[in-house]
């Protein structure tokens, strides 16, 4: 997995035939549903007999493993629950400082650190004037990044210089990513101003859960 998604993060494309392949799950805690233009990645413990046979008949065969049916299926099958359907985007590690001050910070009381430490490791929280950025590692061992904008400081760049900073602070030669809710498109925006490019969608599910009745 982590090979794949180096591919994918350095501009390489990925085979189409078959468009369909089912990996096991990096981690125990790393379970996902990965689509890229033309290919799907279902990195869970299942085996692709289980995935052809709870794909919904819909006659897109490129987003049924991405929608609610079959995610809904992998969730009673392993009692997770799928957090998001997110849109990736990524971009290389920039030499030098951020332009922007930041204080690294050993605060996990914030929502979002929390969010962020339990999806991630070796996460770094950095604080801002008016902002907040964390970057840790998380699926497959990637590196990626959330932040957060206060409200009075929004629509003046904060978000752009947070998310650049992501970039400067990520190990030379290595990639950081940004998971974006499909209706986000003010981070969307910022993200594409950062230099951040999308590369597909992504659906984690969580941590186990109890397992529905029934599910098989």
């Amino acid at each position: 997995m982590s090979s794949l998604l180096d591919h994918v993060a350095r501009g390489g494309h990925l085979p189409t035939e078959p468009f369909l392949e089912v990996v096991p799950a990096p981690s125990a805690r790393d379970v996902a549903v990965l689509s890229f233009p033309a290919r799907v990645v279902v990195a869970a413990p299942v085996t692709l007999d289980w995935v052809n046979a709870h794909l919904p008949d819909s006659g897109d065969i490129f987003s049924e493993p991405m929608n609610p049916p079959f995610l809904h299926a992998l969730e009673r099958r392993l009692g997770r629950r799928v957090n998001s359907i997110d849109q990736m985007l990524v971009a290389p590690a920039l030499p030098g400082p951020p332009a922007i001050a930041l204080t690294e910070i050993r605060d996990h009381i914030h929502p979002r650190v929390r969010h962020a430490v339990g999806y991630r490791d070796d996460v770094r929280v950095y604080a801002a004037h008016g902002g907040l950025l964390t970057i840790g590692r998380g699926l497959a061992g990637r590196w990626e990044l959330s932040m957060e904008v206060l409200p009075e400081h929004r629509n003046a760049g904060l978000g752009r210089a947070l998310v650049t900073a992501a970039r400067h602070l990520t190990p030379a030669g290595a990639h950081v990513w940004a998971q974006v809710a499909p209706g986000n498109a003010a981070s969307t925006r910022t993200l594409l101003a950062a230099g951040f490019t999308p590369v597909g969608a992504e659906a984690i599910l969580q941590t186990p859960l109890v397992a529905a009745p029934g599910a098989s």
